[in-house]
Protein backbone atom coordinates (compact mmCIF):
# COMPACT_ATOMS: atom_id res chain seq x y z
CA UNK A 1 0.00 0.00 0.00
CA UNK A 2 1.29 3.13 -0.63
CA UNK A 3 1.60 6.16 1.56
CA UNK A 4 -1.24 8.19 0.25
CA UNK A 5 -3.14 5.13 0.09
CA UNK A 6 -2.73 4.21 3.74
CA UNK A 7 -3.37 8.26 4.70
CA UNK A 8 -6.11 8.45 2.88
CA UNK A 9 -7.75 5.09 4.40
CA UNK A 10 -6.29 6.35 7.88
CA UNK A 11 -8.49 9.22 7.37
CA UNK A 12 -11.66 7.51 5.96
CA UNK A 13 -11.49 5.04 9.14
CA UNK A 14 -11.18 8.11 11.36
CA UNK A 15 -14.15 9.68 9.80
CA UNK A 16 -16.26 6.75 9.87
CA UNK A 17 -16.07 6.17 13.14
CA UNK A 18 -16.58 9.77 13.96
CA UNK A 19 -20.45 9.05 12.27
CA UNK A 20 -20.76 5.66 13.88
CA UNK A 21 -20.12 7.76 17.62
CA UNK A 22 -22.33 10.41 16.69
CA UNK A 23 -25.29 8.06 15.40
CA UNK A 24 -25.35 6.17 18.74
CA UNK A 25 -24.96 8.98 20.88
CA UNK A 26 -21.85 10.57 21.17
CA UNK A 27 -21.81 14.15 21.27
CA UNK A 28 -19.11 16.93 19.39
CA UNK A 29 -17.42 17.79 22.33
CA UNK A 30 -16.24 14.45 23.27
CA UNK A 31 -15.19 13.88 19.53
CA UNK A 32 -13.39 17.16 19.38
CA UNK A 33 -11.31 16.02 23.05
CA UNK A 34 -10.82 12.38 22.76
CA UNK A 35 -7.72 11.80 21.48
CA UNK A 36 -9.10 8.45 19.87
CA UNK A 37 -9.58 7.31 15.95
CA UNK A 38 -13.15 9.02 16.03
CA UNK A 39 -11.55 12.39 17.00
CA UNK A 40 -11.21 15.34 14.59
CA UNK A 41 -8.58 18.15 14.08
CA UNK A 42 -8.46 18.55 17.59
CA UNK A 43 -7.77 14.89 18.08
CA UNK A 44 -4.22 15.32 17.59
CA UNK A 45 -4.17 18.02 20.16
CA UNK A 46 -3.44 17.64 24.28
CA UNK A 47 -6.15 17.60 26.02
CA UNK A 48 -8.13 21.77 26.72
CA UNK A 49 -7.04 21.70 29.81
CA UNK A 50 -3.06 21.71 29.00
CA UNK A 51 -3.39 24.04 26.03
CA UNK A 52 -3.03 27.33 25.73
CA UNK A 53 -6.05 29.78 25.80
CA UNK A 54 -5.09 30.23 22.04
CA UNK A 55 -5.25 26.43 20.88
CA UNK A 56 -7.78 24.51 18.78
CA UNK A 57 -9.22 22.32 21.71
CA UNK A 58 -9.69 25.22 24.27
CA UNK A 59 -13.31 25.14 25.04
CA UNK A 60 -13.26 28.96 25.44
CA UNK A 61 -12.01 29.20 22.03
CA UNK A 62 -14.63 26.59 20.70
CA UNK A 63 -12.32 26.69 17.38
CA UNK A 64 -13.29 23.60 15.40
CA UNK A 65 -16.26 21.70 15.47
CA UNK A 66 -20.16 22.47 16.29
CA UNK A 67 -18.97 25.47 18.30
CA UNK A 68 -18.42 27.65 14.96
CA UNK A 69 -22.61 27.39 14.20
CA UNK A 70 -24.26 29.96 16.43
CA UNK A 71 -27.84 28.66 17.59
CA UNK A 72 -29.98 31.09 14.83
CA UNK A 73 -27.61 29.49 12.20
CA UNK A 74 -28.14 25.68 13.69
CA UNK A 75 -31.72 26.14 14.42
CA UNK A 76 -34.25 23.55 12.58
CA UNK A 77 -31.08 21.33 12.04
CA UNK A 78 -30.84 17.69 13.64
CA UNK A 79 -28.83 16.96 16.22
CA UNK A 80 -26.70 14.56 14.14
CA UNK A 81 -25.99 17.37 11.30
CA UNK A 82 -24.64 19.58 14.25
CA UNK A 83 -22.84 17.29 16.44
CA UNK A 84 -20.91 15.45 13.43
CA UNK A 85 -19.23 18.81 12.31
CA UNK A 86 -15.39 18.45 12.36
CA UNK A 87 -14.62 20.82 11.07
CA UNK A 88 -12.51 24.77 11.32
CA UNK A 89 -14.97 26.97 9.88
CA UNK A 90 -18.48 27.81 8.77
CA UNK A 91 -17.92 28.04 5.01
CA UNK A 92 -21.88 28.63 4.47
CA UNK A 93 -21.01 32.16 6.57
CA UNK A 94 -18.31 33.49 4.43
CA UNK A 95 -19.81 31.98 0.60
CA UNK A 96 -22.28 34.59 0.63
CA UNK A 97 -24.24 32.35 -1.22
CA UNK A 98 -27.35 33.57 -3.30
CA UNK A 99 -31.45 32.22 -4.17
CA UNK A 100 -31.04 30.08 -6.94
CA UNK A 101 -27.19 29.14 -6.48
CA UNK A 102 -26.34 25.69 -6.88
CA UNK A 103 -23.59 24.65 -4.33
CA UNK A 104 -20.77 21.99 -4.01
CA UNK A 105 -19.25 21.06 -0.85
CA UNK A 106 -16.16 18.80 -0.81
CA UNK A 107 -16.07 16.41 1.80
CA UNK A 108 -19.45 17.16 3.47
CA UNK A 109 -19.61 14.35 6.47
CA UNK A 110 -22.61 14.32 8.32
CA UNK A 111 -24.09 17.27 5.91
CA UNK A 112 -24.23 20.12 8.06
CA UNK A 113 -23.10 22.74 5.30
CA UNK A 114 -25.22 21.31 2.37
CA UNK A 115 -28.25 21.73 4.36
CA UNK A 116 -27.36 25.12 5.43
CA UNK A 117 -26.57 25.26 1.81
CA UNK A 118 -30.08 24.25 0.96
CA UNK A 119 -31.86 26.92 3.04
CA UNK A 120 -29.91 29.70 1.46
CA UNK A 121 -30.29 29.02 -1.72
CA UNK A 122 -33.91 28.28 -1.54
CA UNK A 123 -36.23 25.85 -3.48
CA UNK A 124 -34.56 27.52 -7.02
CA UNK A 125 -31.17 26.29 -5.75
CA UNK A 126 -29.55 22.88 -5.09
CA UNK A 127 -27.04 21.92 -3.08
CA UNK A 128 -24.78 18.88 -3.83
CA UNK A 129 -22.58 16.82 -0.70
CA UNK A 130 -19.78 14.76 -1.89
CA UNK A 131 -17.61 12.54 0.65
CA UNK A 132 -15.95 9.28 0.19
CA UNK A 133 -17.23 7.69 3.91
CA UNK A 134 -20.32 5.55 3.76
CA UNK A 135 -21.28 5.75 7.15
CA UNK A 136 -20.78 9.70 6.64
CA UNK A 137 -23.09 9.62 3.86
CA UNK A 138 -25.73 7.45 5.84
CA UNK A 139 -25.71 9.94 8.68
CA UNK A 140 -25.81 12.76 6.03
CA UNK A 141 -29.18 10.96 4.47
CA UNK A 142 -31.00 10.36 7.09
CA UNK A 143 -30.13 14.26 8.35
CA UNK A 144 -31.50 15.28 5.30
CA UNK A 145 -34.75 12.96 5.73
CA UNK A 146 -35.54 14.54 8.84
CA UNK A 147 -34.88 18.04 7.59
CA UNK A 148 -36.97 17.13 3.98
CA UNK A 149 -35.03 19.00 2.22
CA UNK A 150 -35.32 18.12 -1.71
CA UNK A 151 -32.77 20.32 -3.15
CA UNK A 152 -30.17 18.11 -1.35
CA UNK A 153 -28.05 15.10 -3.10
CA UNK A 154 -24.66 13.73 -1.13
CA UNK A 155 -22.54 11.89 -3.34
CA UNK A 156 -20.05 9.15 -3.24
CA UNK A 157 -16.45 10.01 -4.30
CA UNK A 158 -13.03 11.65 -3.38
CA UNK A 159 -12.56 15.25 -3.76
CA UNK A 160 -10.30 14.65 -6.31
CA UNK A 161 -12.43 13.29 -8.65
CA UNK A 162 -15.59 15.02 -8.12
CA UNK A 163 -18.78 13.06 -9.51
CA UNK A 164 -20.73 16.01 -11.13
CA UNK A 165 -20.26 17.29 -14.68
CA UNK A 166 -17.86 20.58 -16.23
CA UNK A 167 -19.68 24.09 -14.92
CA UNK A 168 -22.05 21.93 -12.56
CA UNK A 169 -22.10 24.49 -9.57
CA UNK A 170 -21.91 28.32 -8.95
CA UNK A 171 -19.80 27.75 -5.94
CA UNK A 172 -17.81 25.40 -4.20
CA UNK A 173 -17.18 25.17 -0.35
CA UNK A 174 -15.53 22.97 1.95
CA UNK A 175 -14.44 22.82 5.68
CA UNK A 176 -11.21 21.21 7.09
CA UNK A 177 -10.92 19.11 4.38
CA UNK A 178 -8.61 19.66 1.57
CA UNK A 179 -5.56 19.29 4.51
CA UNK A 180 -6.66 15.92 4.50
CA UNK A 181 -6.15 15.37 0.54
CA UNK A 182 -3.09 13.34 0.26
CA UNK A 183 -3.53 15.32 -4.22
CA UNK A 184 -4.29 18.93 -3.68
CA UNK A 185 -4.06 19.87 -7.13
CA UNK A 186 -6.08 17.10 -7.86
CA UNK A 187 -8.54 18.88 -5.89
CA UNK A 188 -7.88 22.59 -6.81
CA UNK A 189 -8.42 21.43 -10.38
CA UNK A 190 -11.64 19.45 -9.81
CA UNK A 191 -13.42 23.02 -8.00
CA UNK A 192 -12.27 24.71 -11.09
CA UNK A 193 -13.36 22.12 -13.24
CA UNK A 194 -17.23 21.80 -11.80
CA UNK A 195 -17.51 25.52 -11.50
CA UNK A 196 -19.56 27.58 -13.73
CA UNK A 197 -17.28 30.62 -15.40
CA UNK A 198 -17.29 33.26 -13.26
CA UNK A 199 -18.11 30.79 -10.17
CA UNK A 200 -16.33 31.08 -6.99
CA UNK A 201 -15.03 29.10 -3.90
CA UNK A 202 -15.46 29.99 -0.21
CA UNK A 203 -13.63 27.44 1.68
CA UNK A 204 -12.47 26.78 5.63
CA UNK A 205 -9.15 25.13 5.76
CA UNK A 206 -6.37 24.83 8.36
CA UNK A 207 -3.51 26.77 6.62
CA UNK A 208 0.15 27.10 7.63
CA UNK A 209 2.44 30.34 7.62
CA UNK A 210 4.83 30.28 5.11
CA UNK A 211 7.95 30.23 7.58
CA UNK A 212 6.72 26.54 8.63
CA UNK A 213 8.36 23.92 6.90
CA UNK A 214 6.54 20.30 6.17
CA UNK A 215 8.50 18.90 8.89
CA UNK A 216 7.63 21.70 11.27
CA UNK A 217 3.95 21.33 9.99
CA UNK A 218 4.22 17.42 11.08
CA UNK A 219 5.88 18.47 14.15
CA UNK A 220 2.42 19.97 15.57
CA UNK A 221 0.09 17.82 14.80
CA UNK A 222 -0.49 14.56 12.61
CA UNK A 223 -1.89 13.87 9.23
CA UNK A 224 -5.30 13.05 9.79
CA UNK A 225 -5.40 15.50 12.76
CA UNK A 226 -5.98 18.20 10.13
CA UNK A 227 -2.24 19.55 10.61
CA UNK A 228 0.66 18.03 9.07
CA UNK A 229 -0.97 18.09 5.27
CA UNK A 230 -1.93 21.68 5.83
CA UNK A 231 -0.55 24.25 2.94
CA UNK A 232 0.96 27.07 3.37
CA UNK A 233 -0.65 30.65 2.48
CA UNK A 234 2.26 30.88 -0.45
CA UNK A 235 1.49 27.14 -1.38
CA UNK A 236 -2.47 27.83 -1.55
CA UNK A 237 -2.55 31.01 -3.56
CA UNK A 238 0.19 29.42 -6.07
CA UNK A 239 -1.89 26.31 -6.00
CA UNK A 240 -5.06 28.10 -6.88
CA UNK A 241 -3.18 30.14 -9.63
CA UNK A 242 -2.61 27.23 -11.16
CA UNK A 243 -5.50 25.86 -11.59
CA UNK A 244 -6.91 28.88 -13.17
CA UNK A 245 -8.49 30.81 -10.02
CA UNK A 246 -8.14 34.83 -9.82
CA UNK A 247 -8.28 37.42 -6.98
CA UNK A 248 -7.52 34.60 -4.48
CA UNK A 249 -7.27 35.42 -0.85
CA UNK A 250 -6.15 33.37 2.33
CA UNK A 251 -7.24 35.10 5.54
CA UNK A 252 -6.47 33.33 8.82
CA UNK A 253 -9.04 33.41 11.36
CA UNK A 254 -7.74 31.94 14.65
CA UNK A 255 -5.34 29.99 15.49
CA UNK A 256 -4.80 25.97 15.67
CA UNK A 257 -1.13 25.31 16.48
CA UNK A 258 1.77 27.28 16.76
CA UNK A 259 2.08 28.85 13.02
CA UNK A 260 -1.01 26.81 11.93
CA UNK A 261 -4.15 28.71 11.62
CA UNK A 262 -8.25 28.16 10.27
CA UNK A 263 -8.19 30.22 7.65
CA UNK A 264 -11.11 31.70 5.14
CA UNK A 265 -10.22 30.43 1.06
CA UNK A 266 -11.90 32.46 -1.42
CA UNK A 267 -11.15 32.46 -5.02
CA UNK A 268 -13.09 33.03 -8.63
CA UNK A 269 -13.33 31.30 -11.90
CA UNK A 270 -12.72 33.40 -14.49
CA UNK A 271 -16.05 34.44 -17.00
CA UNK A 272 -13.55 33.62 -20.12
Amino acid sequence: MSQNTELREQVRDRYAQAATAVATGTRNADLLTEETPAGSCCASAPAAEETDAGSCCAPTERAFGAGLYDEATAAGLPLEAVEASLGCGNPTAVAELHEGERVLDLGSGGGIDVLLSAKRVGPTGFAYGVDMTDEMLELAEANKAQTEATNVEFLKGTIEDVPLSDGAVDVVISNCVINLSTDKPAVLAEMFRVLTPGGRIGISDVVAEDRLTPDQRAERGSYVGCIAGALSRSEYLDGLAAAGFTDASVEFTHEAADGMHAAIIRATKPTA
